[in-house]
């Protein structure tokens, strides 16, 4: 995409994520920045460039969040999910277009309902999953005359585990925790139900390497409601290494610590590290009818940690950024609806992929197969 005047864009968070997704955007040249968030600290380590400015800004005044978005083209929560919903409200009154990475259901429908009339797009779950895991899943559900099954399986892992839960922290710990916890949207036999997080633990290999995949809360998106009554049986669940999903479920039943949040991010804040090394695991498998045949096609990849935008970032930096960023893209060319509440099964694959942003899951660039 090439612009003549850069496009003026919001970033609400200077974490991992939302300074991946600034330099990103201030890099392509077609993107001026502005980061927001009330940490001077938080603010004061990212990245330089000529396209990327701050404020400093306490996103839970309206009012001024409100002003800060005025005139913008669109905003783009990179911001824990309690903090979403509060953006989503000040982009509808300023008219500005917005974008977020929450897997958190409740946030999601606020979204949906503040869109309902809106004269700006709004557009949630932009990053992985939710986010790239419905388009794949969504375009791979059109390929049969009728689906049966629609299972989505994603994983961000160290690539070299050194503890007992085979796990080092790579994004949010608040977000980790709140999928860990909230109950879990499935389809069985036609119908959307919920299901609790950390159940239904399952094993399979890709790649000669052994995984475990279990509920948890938010994957699905929109897509739930999407395909009800459209598919026999649908699920997502988190992808981690063998051993993880007892422990955790150990920690939060047993100790009691799903109703102690606080406890239970600072032991994973204080006793598990960050890690740069990181692979992302993408696996999704459709099964159903097409020319009177029981068929099934499945989608595999991986992506490693690497160099973008000059920087070297983490798998999961690079994917959650490239998704909301590539959808930004299609946004800002039109290929997407311009007001209202915009799903991302709505989005081609296809456009999605040859969009520069959304590259990175090729493939080719990520040095990974797609098998189908």
């Amino acid at each position: 995409m090439s612009t003549d005047t850069p496009k003026e864009i919001v970033v609400i968070g200077a974490g991992k994520i939302g300074g991946a997704i600034a330099l990103m955007l201030a890099a392509s040249g077609d993107y001026r920045v502005t980061v927001a968030d009330r940490s001077a600290e938080q603010l004061s380590g990212l990245d330089s460039h000529d396209a990327l400015s701050t404020a400093e800004l306490d996103i839970t005044d309206g009012g001024a969040l409100t002003r800060l978005l005025s005139g913008k083209f669109a905003v783009l929560s990179a911001a824990p999910f309690h903090l979403t919903g509060a953006i989503a409200e000040a982009a509808a009154t300023a008219g500005t277009h917005y974008l977020d990475l929450t897997e958190d259901v409740a946030t999601t429908r606020k979204v949906e309902a503040l869109a309902d009339g809106a004269d700006c797009a709004l557009i949630p779950q932009c990053g992985l999953a939710p986010g790239f895991i419905s388009i794949v899943a969504h375009d791979l559900a059109k390929n049969f005359d009728k689906l049966d099954s629609l299972r989505m399986r994603v994983g961000a892992l160290p690539q070299y585990p050194s503890n007992a839960l085979n796990y080092n922290l790579t994004w949010s710990t608040d977000g980790l925790i709140n999928e860990y916890i909230e109950p879990c949207e499935a389809i069985v036999e036609g119908r959307m139900i919920t299901v609790p997080a950390m159940e239904e633990r399952e094993e399979f290999s890709l790649d000669g390497v052994t995984y475990e995949a279990f509920n948890t809360s938010g994957g699905l998106g929109t897509l739930a409601r999407t395909l009800e009554g459209k598919v026999r049986t649908m699920n997502y669940r988190t992808i981690r290494y063998p051993g993880h999903q007892a422990i955790m479920r150990a920690l939060l039943n047993d100790l009691n610590l799903k109703n102690r949040r606080d406890v239970l991010k600072d032991l994973f804040e204080n006793a598990l590290p960050a890690t740069m090394q990181d692979v992302v695991v993408i696996f999704v498998t459709a099964c159903g009818w097409k020319d009177g045949r029981y068929l099934q096609e499945t989608y595999a990849n991986k992506v490693y940690a690497g160099v973008v935008a000059g920087k070297k970032m983490s798998a999961i930096q690079i994917t959650t950024a490239s998704g909301i960023c590539a959808v930004l893209d299609l946004l800002a060319n039109g290929t997407l609806p311009q007001k209202g509440f915009v799903r991302q099964e709505e989005i081609a694959l296809d456009a999605f992929l040859a969009n520069r942003f959304g590259s990175v899951y090729e493939p080719d660039i990520a040095g990974m197969k797609k098998a189908g």
